[in-house]
């Protein structure tokens, strides 16, 4: 049986890049046992790059939600870091949410659910 996710995938074609962003823009704290990995709490997103491994390069567009505090001001941070968004916040009417790329054209997305579950 499954007992949890342990890490997510993110394709990259330029490492050093993605080690930049997930680190310094979103400022998720690095695996201090490897320099590819970042963590989120509850999950590890994993740096891989599929063309060393013989693989084409494919962006995820499925979207990795990233829970945060306040979408609204989380967004204007990563604005002014000159993260580009997808579109206007979206209310749902259980939770906010902001999609935005990563510098392979990953989707993310900024998450607060205000609603109870």
């Amino acid at each position: 049986m499954v007992e949890r996710v342990d890490f997510v995938s993110i394709p990259t074609r330029d490492v050093a890049r993605a080690r930049r962003f997930y680190g310094e823009v979103l400022g998720l704290p690095q695996n201090p046992r490897t320099a590819d990995e970042f963590e989120t709490g509850n999950v590890t997103l994993a740096l891989w790059q599929p063309e060393a491994e013989g693989v084409p390069f494919a962006a995820s567009t499925a979207g990795i939600a990233l829970r945060v505090p306040d979408v609204a001001e989380a967004r204007r941070q990563l604005e002014a870091a000159g993260v580009r968004f997808l579109g206007d916040t979206v209310d749902t009417g259980v939770c906010h949410m902001g999609f935005f790329y990563d510098p392979d054209g990953n989707v993310l997305i900024l998450h607060r659910r205000y609603a109870p579950s």
